[in-house]
């Protein structure tokens, strides 16, 4: 064999291995190609997956902001009356300078609000009340100190609570010390509770001898544990106690665009006693609203008067204000 025949020989086979190869990575390539397209196929086409599930429905209220994410409120008040509802309220004075004040709160729910003045009114301090605080359904103050009694619990259980350091600290004192009050199951008096003489009382007052209570358009009286007596008196919404007679706070007089004041008998009362105007409290928000809450209250010849977000004093008996 002559060498250039050898070498022929030698590239042709090279040749056919190299276009074996070629056509081996072609048809592996289309099988690849086709396997993919058949893949892609099946995942495309539809399929059973046995019976269909329920439609899924969305409802469009808005849900309740989380307490962690919620908006905080740009509202501030300084009177307890505006962020406690349903209230009542409850004043006590000292003297024409010192007074305390409460909105009541309500039972098993809002705590009630107390607050301390020493200004005359123009500025108030609140002031706690202990441990176990909740709803305030009487108030009475003096020299000595203040009491309060406050419903506690589920059940709203009075208990009378005495502070002689201006509330820093609080000590548990005998009924009757706070004076009366309404409770949810009727008056709490010294003597315990007992059933109102009206359905809806606004005010209770215990003195020494007397109770009186602040009804719709009426004062009911009684004598020690005797029968109730009803005078009629329209608008009355507040009582405070002066000696042998009583200063109501009305609204909706004729003549007083605001709260009358008035004095009845707090002795031998009858259904016809009469009460006489001692003055009017004019332009106070209690006319705004005829059945908004005010209080009255008095020491000697100061009477205190809190209508509306306004605290208004008196030096001549509610003559002038």
């Amino acid at each position: 064999m002559s060498p250039r025949r050898g070498f022929r020989t030698l590239g042709s086979v090279s040749s056919r291995r190299t276009l074996v190869w070629v056509a081996v990575i072609v048809v592996a390539l289309v099988v690849v190609d086709v396997l993919l397209v058949a893949l892609a196929l099946t995942r495309t086409a539809p399929a059973s997956n046995g019976n269909p599930g329920p439609v899924p429905t969305f409802s469009s209220a808005p849900r309740s902001p989380s307490p962690t994410t919620a908006e905080p409120s740009d509202a501030v008040t300084t009177d307890p009356a505006a962020t406690v509802a349903p209230v009542r309220r409850l004043l006590s004075a000292v003297d024409g300078q010192e007074a305390w004040r409460a909105s009541s709160g309500v039972c098993d729910g809002t705590d009630g609000v107390l607050e301390h003045t020493v200004d005359g009114g123009r500025t108030w301090a609140p002031v706690g009340r202990g441990a176990g605080s909740g709803a305030v359904l009487a108030l009475r103050a003096g020299t000595d100190g203040v009491s309060v009694v406050v419903g506690t619990g589920d059940d709203c259980e009075p208990a009378v609570r005495t502070s002689v350091d201006d509330g820093r600290s609080w000590k548990y004192e005998v009924a009757g010390a706070a004076g009366a009050g309404v409770g949810p199951d009727g008056l709490i008096l010294s003597t315990g509770t007992v059933d109102s003489p009206c359905a809806d009382p606004i005010q209770a007052y215990e003195g020494t001898f007397t109770t009186a209570v602040v009804c719709a358009d009426e004062v009911q009286w009684r004598s020690g544990d005797g029968a109730w007596v009803g005078v009629p008196l329209v608008g009355a919404r507040s009582l405070a106690d002066d000696g042998n007679s009583y200063l109501v706070a009305r609204v909706g007089a004729a003549t007083c665009a605001g709260a009358e004041i008035r004095s009845m008998p707090a002795t031998g009362v009858t259904p016809s006693t009469k009460s006489t105007v001692v003055g009017c409290a004019a332009d106070a928000d209690a006319d705004e609203d005829p059945d908004a809450p005010l209080a009255i209250a008095r020491a000697g010849e100061a009477v205190w008067l809190w209508t509306g977000a306004e605290v208004r004093t008196s030096s001549d008996g509610g003559a002038t204000w």
